[in-house]
């Protein structure tokens, strides 16, 4: 079992400043070798499988985690910097929820508000609300993939937000499967209606896709302007996420070198161009960190930088972010879920020393 052992968590480790690594409440598969988790939230009630980091930008301190329990009565769980669920912020009922993104500075109603969207697989709905109250702005949820016959072409999986340099948002949404020939995303403009609801357009149709398995994790790259996913077992998918610039294909990062499944994808920002793009190799509980920026004029040839076995298991979903938010994470903030139903944070000093 590539040298792992059952490793239970028994005891709260002091670490520094008064806080401490919050101990699973069962065990999991990890590697002696892997890097630890600062904090381990407390376990949802069925399956976690994506998280979303929401910055408190006038107290990062209070900044959030928002992370979906995936199941039929599933919901979004929220917890603080400490790893406990925020009770009260609890979003329930919603059906089999898959992946999720937040995006900032959303326009409703003439004011501006931070929003976090999410997929149910079942409805064929993209549910948004408001953060950090988790309020419903979306009249029940937004139908995508119309017209769609297949079932499986609408069970939805995938999101990502974009805001363009224009301050307009968008969201692009994958699916459990689709055509192979350059449709297999949607993006959508969200836009505001006078009864201070959310209403997606449909703006194009774009990406291949391998065939091997499945598409799951989108990440965007709202600085550079670019779109990534991940197409299990065969690699990360590159393209421009302002649909005027085309649907061509610039990259596909990660061909070789994964175990099996390539999944969550998170983007990593040292300065406004240059940074990191980190991607799950699931089977292997490690993540690629791949460069941003590319190399020196060729902005499409990501080279490996660094690969790095964390104790996730079989993680596939993950959200970070560079900025300081409290006395234990002072480089950035580095969260992955895991399959023991709990999501992980992790010190980014600890991923790059």
């Amino acid at each position: 079992m590539r040298g792992l052992l059952y490793y239970f968590v028994i005891l709260i480790v002091t670490i520094g400043c008064n806080e401490s690594v919050v101990p699973p409440s069962v065990g999991i598969q990890i590697s002696d070798s892997a890097i630890k988790p600062f904090i381990i939230t407390d376990t949802v009630q069925y399956d976690t499988d994506d998280p979303a980091i929401w910055i408190n930008k006038n107290n990062p301190a209070e900044s959030l985690i928002v992370g979906t329990d995936k199941a039929e009565d599933g919901a979004l769980y929220v917890f603080n910097l400490q790893g406990k669920i925020q009770s009260d912020k609890i979003v329930r009922g919603l059906k089999r929820p898959n992946n999720v993104d937040i995006e900032y500075g959303f326009i409703l109603q003439n004011r501006s508000i931070d929003i976090i969207a999410v997929t149910e697989r079942i409805t064929h709905k993209l549910r948004i609300f408001s953060v950090p109250d988790m309020t419903p702005i979306d009249g029940g949820g937004l139908d995508m993939f119309q017209g769609d016959t297949a079932a499986d072409y609408r069970d939805l999986m995938g999101i990502a937000l974009y805001k363009d340099r224009s301050g307009r948002i968008f969201a692009i949404v994958g699916r459990k499967n689709g055509p192979r020939d350059g449709q297999y995303l949607a993006q959508y403009l969200l836009e505001s209606t006078t009864a201070g609801q959310v209403t997606a357009k449909l703006i194009r149709k774009f990406g291949q896709f391998s065939g091997k398995k499945e598409i799951e994790s989108i990440a965007v790259d709202d600085e550079l302007g670019y779109i990534y996913y991940s197409d299990e077992g065969f690699g990360v998918r590159k393209y421009f996420a302002d649909p005027t610039k085309g649907n061509d294909e610039l990259a596909v990062l990660g061909e070789t070198g994964f175990e099996a499944d390539h999944e969550g994808i998170s983007i990593f920002s040292i300065t406004d161009t240059t940074g990191y793009i980190i991607v799950s190799d699931q089977q292997a509980n490690r993540f690629q960190l791949f460069s941003r920026e590319g190399t020196p004029g060729k902005p499409h040839q990501h080279r490996l930088i660094k690969s790095v076995l964390l104790s996730t298991d079989e993680s596939d979903g993950s959200d970070v972010t560079s900025l300081a938010l409290n006395s234990n994470f002072k480089k950035g903030l580095f969260v992955a879920m895991s399959t023991n139903k709990t999501f992980q944070f992790y010190k980014w000093e600890d991923i790059m020393p």
